[in-house]
């Protein structure tokens, strides 16, 4: 009999004994099996790490964007100065040359039209080498970009042309063109050497 009593105390005993932890102590049993609330907070939610790594995304792309523009605006402005540099490279060495063009038409103009068919045949051979010296020569100088101002009848322009006095004609429209003289030029998009020329006035408005 004292032997089923001591079953039943040991029983009694074991049923009442909560699950303890490696000190024994129940409270820190307890601990271990349940997640503590401030391990819960530092934790970062998979949806705002996914958006932290889309804004970071996005502007990563915005300074590549700004980089690739950056890279190919300095790449516009180094061939824009190579061409330019090849164009107007020229120009001073253009401008020297002009003066040789003007000699050549002014000793081709010297001969008035009303003499030419006079010249015997050495003089009128010597007339139309000048006119054909002055071609070629106009023609080089094309190949650097040099042109030359069409400014006969035009309406003055004061970008392409120096007024060097007016001339009364109410048959043309004011402010027109109608003597050069000195031939203008221009190189590419630049004015190389303005024509001077006379201006009408008087007559109707252009």
């Amino acid at each position: 009999m004292d032997l089923s009593m001591s079953q039943q105390s040991n029983d009694g005993n074991n049923a009442e004994t909560p699950p303890q932890g490696a000190d024994g102590d129940p409270a820190h049993a307890s601990s271990l099996s349940q997640p503590s609330a401030e391990s819960s907070i530092n934790e970062p939610e998979p949806f705002t790490e996914l958006e932290n790594l889309y804004a970071e995304n996005a502007g990563l792309k915005d300074k590549l964007l700004r980089s690739l523009a950056e890279v190919e605006n300095v790449r516009r402005r180094a061939e824009k100065e190579i061409a330019d540099a090849k164009l107007y490279g020229a120009s001073n060495f253009a401008r020297e040359m002009l003066p040789f063009a003007d000699n050549l038409r002014r000793a081709a103009e010297s001969v008035p039209d009303e003499v030419r068919p006079r010249l015997d045949p050495i003089a009128a051979a010597l007339l139309d080498g000048l006119a054909v010296t002055e071609r070629d020569f106009l023609t080089r100088l094309g190949r650097f970009g040099v042109k030359p101002i069409e400014a006969m009848g035009a309406k003055f322009d004061p970008n392409l042309h120096e007024a060097l006095y007016e001339i009364p004609d109410e048959t043309r429209p004011a402010g027109s063109v109608a003597q050069v003289m000195e031939q203008g030029y221009t190189i590419g998009e630049r004015v190389l050497r303005p024509a001077k020329v006379g201006v009408t006035r008087g007559g109707p408005k252009a």
